[in-house]
Parts: C-alpha cells; sequence; structure tokens
C-alpha cells in the first residue's frame, strides 16, 4: 500500500476513535447530569421530610385536616395553607388559560405581520418581571381598585343570593383570595400564551389553509385543527403555569391577606404555604414551629410533584390516543 494511502487510514481510524471518545463522554456527562437532577430533587424532599418529622409525629394526620394555627400553644395545622394555595392557583389558571388562548390566538391569526413580533416580545418580558414588584403592585394599586370597585358590586349582587353567595361575600378590604388569583393569573400568562403562540405555529399550514378553503371560519380553524394538532403542547403549557402559580411566593404574600382562617369567600384574606413560609420562618422560635412550617414545605413539594406527574400521564394519554388515530 503506498504511503499516502497508509497516511490516510491512519488518520480515518484516528478520527474514528476521537469521535468515539468524544460521544462516549457526552453521552456519559449527560447521564451524570441527570442522574444528579433526581437524586437533587429526592435530597430536596428528603431534607424537608426529615426537618418536618417532628411535626408529622405530634400531629400525625390530623396536621393535614387542621385549621388551628397557633405558635403560643405549638399546636398547628396545614388545612388553611393548603387550601388557600389550590384555590388561588386554580382561580389563577381559569382567569389565565382563557385570556393566553386569546393572546396566542390574535398572534398567530389576526394580528397584523408588523406587529406579531414587537407585541410578542412585549408579553414575553412581563416573564421577567420580579415577582416582588407584582406583589407590591398589587398591595399598593390593584388592592385598593378591588376594594373601591370591584368587590362592592361583587358583594352586592353574588353576595345574596344562596348557596353562590358564600364565595362572594365579606366586607371589600381590596386584599384577598380572589385579588391573590388575578395577581397570579397576570403572573402566568406570559408563560402560558408564549407557549400556546409558539406550539400554534408549529402546525402545518397545508392543514388550516385547507381548513379555511372549506369555508372554515379562523374560530373553527383554531378549535378543529390547531387545537387537536398540538393540544398536548397546550395541556403542558398550562400545567407549567400551574406549577409556576403553585409555588410563587412574594406576590401572594403581598395581596392574599396572610390570615389564618379558613373561609370560603374569595373577598376576605387567606393564607397560602407559601406565604406562611416567607412570614414566619423568621419567627419560628421552638423546634416544633419550625418543624410545622418545613412540613408545610413538604406538602408544597409533593402537591407540585403530584401535580407534574398528573401533567405527565395526561401527556402521555394525549400522546397513545394520537398514536391510535
Amino acid at each position: 500500500m503506498p504511503v499516502a494511502e497508509e497516511n490516510q487510514v491512519s488518520l480515518e481510524r484516528l478520527a474514528k476513535r476521537r469521535f468515539r471518545l468524544g460521544d462516549f463522554l457526552f453521552q456519559n456527562l449527560t447521564a451524570v447530569i441527570a442522574v444528579l437532577v433526581g437524586l437533587l430533587l429526592l435530597a430536596t424532599g428528603a431534607s424537608m421530610l426529615v426537618g418536618g418529622q417532628e411535626a408529622f409525629q405530634k400531629f400525625g394526620l390530623g396536621f393535614f385536616v387542621s385549621t388551628a394555627w397557633d405558635p403560643v400553644a405549638k399546636n398547628f395545622g396545614a388545612l388553611v395553607p393548603i387550601y388557600g394555595t389550590i384555590v388561588s392557583a386554580v382561580l389563577a389558571l381559569i382567569i389565565a388559560v382563557p385570556v393566553s388562548f386569546c393572546i396566542a390566538l390574535f398572534l398567530t391569526e389576526l394580528a397584523p405581520v408588523w406587529m406579531r413580533r414587537p407585541l410578542g416580545i412585549i408579553i414575553e418580558l412581563l416573564a421577567g418581571i420580579p415577582s416582588i414588584i407584582y406583589g407590591m403592585w398589587g398591595l399598593f394599586v390593584f388592592a385598593p381598585f378591588m376594594a373601591a370597585y370591584v368587590q362592592p358590586p361583587i358583594n352586592d349582587t353574588l353576595g345574596n343570593i344562596p348557596l353562590v353567595g358564600a364565595f362572594f361575600s365579606g366586607p371589600p378590604l381590596g386584599v384577598g383570595m380572589l385579588t391573590a388569583g388575578i395577581i397570579l393569573a397576570i403572573m402566568i400568562i406570559p408563560f402560558i400564551s408564549s407557549i400556546m403562540r409558539d406550539v400554534f405555529l408549529q402546525a402545518p399550514p397545508v392543514l388550516k389553509e385547507s381548513a379555511y378553503g372549506l369555508g372554515a371560519t379562523t374560530w373553527e380553524v383554531m378549535f378543529k385543527v390547531v387545537l387537536p394538532y398540538t393540544r398536548a403542547a397546550v395541556v403542558g403549557g398550562i400545567f407549567l403555569g400551574l406549577g409556576r402559580a403553585l409555588g410563587e411566593t412574594m406576590a401572594v404574600t403581598f395581596v392574599i391577606g396572610n390570615a389564618h382562617d379558613l373561609t370560603f369567600s374569595l373577598l376576605q384574606p387567606a393564607n397560602s404555604i407559601a406565604a406562611v413560609i416567607a412570614n414566619e420562618f423568621t419567627e419560628a422560635d421552638s423546634p416544633t414551629y419550625l418543624s410545622a412550617l418545613i412540613a408545610l414545605g413538604f406538602v408544597l413539594f409533593i402537591i407540585t410533584f403530584v401535580v407534574l406527574a398528573i401533567a405527565k400521564l395526561l401527556l402521555l394519554r394525549l400522546g397513545s390516543l394520537e398514536g391510535r388515530k
């Protein structure tokens, strides 16, 4: 074999070895990082479980159903902050999902081309505003507006209706569950709308053009063509927003009222897990008090984990249905 050919073969073998070595290192490095993330997640949950062990042992299952929160008597229960966390997050989702859908629909189908990119950037910038800014704006601007112009008519019109009135009655204080839900909705709208917009743009134009050619309206194209094609990604974006709402701390702390009372009225001050921990962690003057706060953190961890697990199962279900079709 000529020398030139031997050198060429040697160079090709060396390149293959380097490629295999680089591929091996990259594969194992990514695997180690993935395992570390999983271990970090387990370690976080285990540390909170250990930190809240005293509260779990002392109060047992009653910790989850008790409304008591008495640091002096060292009697604690998690029902009020659990209820406030879930209700405020669900309220935020009820408000944010239709608004986000309308924003995504406008940006992808209705807005002029010159407006789409600037408006999309503005909406995405809202996601970068610190939560404490939302909280301060909510406390000093939005809460007085709610107390003066929104809560009084709600109380006067809906507060006297049987059954329904229990959810919309009370003095117009401005702060409360409804205010917290609206602030959370404003905070998660940029996340959900951005994801919806991006996935709507991934729908094949030929499908939409075919629907328009058959005489479908924009609304029909979105609901009968685009949404079925992108529903898995849309559901994922909605649950991403829900996860953000569940764990929000500072904005909720400012506007929820921080009252440890179980009330079904959305106009009354309430509490959430994140708000309780943020407000009282530095005041925990006993091991039981500190353990109860850490136990609340573990409960929030479990709630978030369950929500994300449900989202994953739902996405798998949607994927399997699409595969069958």
